[in-house]
């Protein structure tokens, strides 16, 4: 029996083209959180399209490294052990002007935590950063009644961009959780009557407070559109409220772990799948 012919294997996806950026300002805007504006050459047509939660993808050495801006990561990988090969931090567009190619994005930083906040802390004008991006995938749909936007501080730049999107008058429910008073900052668009934000202080990112302050809200009438992003297990569970509970479509809803109390980055992108399908299984308890 002659065997069946070989099912021919799809081609690699050719890898996104390095950007290397160099660093205009660096300005705190709280106490826990840097705005970075880079510019450089390489941003010339960013493909920047309708989305307000574009992100880019950093790619920064790991703290030692013997290499630094701009670098090729495949020869790093060819030629050094893996902890020295550069890592990947995702992080929220805040402006784009492609007039001046310059690209604006907001980091929270804890101290020493981490590998992007630390560098933010101690980024200065000059200095190269080197991107890939952007991706996106959420805009505030023109035609919903209402709008929810909950988050953490990690969303406060997508909230930010998405704000503008949304007509005057249209009802907007703004949700956001930080670590304290300390963390608040002004939003777009908070003179419109219509823009309800209510600030949680908690941080540990709990989310039993970010449901109870749900379910304690009287929402609008009509279609919603929500976006609910930031740390993995509180999404995951403000997702289930408006899905079980509160009876939101799933098309209705823009739900993402940006990333996952006690995880690195690495690690949580591994059990981002298993994610996904818990968060399937709260859709089909919802079903039944």
């Amino acid at each position: 029996m002659a065997e069946p012919p070989a099912t021919p294997s799809a081609p690699p996806k050719p890898a996104r083209r390095q950007l290397v950026t160099r660093v205009e300002s660096v300005e705190r805007l709280t106490p826990g959180m840097l705005r970075i504006v880079v510019s450089g050459d390489d941003l010339a047509g960013f493909p920047v399209g309708p989305f307000s939660d574009h992100y880019v993808k950093l790619v920064l050495p790991p703290a030692g490294a013997p290499y630094a801006p701009p670098f090729d990561p495949e020869r790093i990988k060819a030629e050094l052990p893996r902890e020295q090969w550069p890592r990947m931090r995702t992080y929220t567009v805040r402006a784009w002007d492609p007039a001046a190619n310059r690209l604006t994005l907001d980091f929270v930083v804890h101290g020493d935590e981490g590998l992007a906040g630390p560098w933010a802390a101690a980024a200065k004008p000059g200095d190269l950063l080197q991107l890939v991006g952007p991706g996106g995938g959420y805009t505030p749909d023109p035609g919903a009644d209402w709008h929810l936007l909950v988050g953490d501080a990690s969303v406060i730049p997508a909230i930010q961009a998405s704000l503008p999107r949304i007509a005057p008058g249209v009802p907007v429910r703004v949700l956001l959780q930080v670590d304290g008073p300390q963390e608040r900052q002004p939003l777009e668009r908070e003179d419109d009557p219509a823009v309800e934000v209510t600030w949680l202080h908690d941080p540990l990112h709990g989310a039993g407070q970010l449901v109870e302050a749900l379910r304690a809200m009287e929402l609008p009438p009509g279609r919603v559109h929500a976006f609910v992003h930031g740390e993995a297990g509180a999404v995951r569970e403000v997702r289930r409220h408006l899905v079980v509970e509160r009876g939101v479509a799933r098309e209705a809803l823009s739900a993402s772990g940006y990333w996952k109390l006690t995880r690195t980055d690495e690690d949580w992108r591994a059990e981002k799948a298993e994610w996904n399908r818990l968060v399937e299984a709260d859709e089909a308890a919802a079903a039944s």
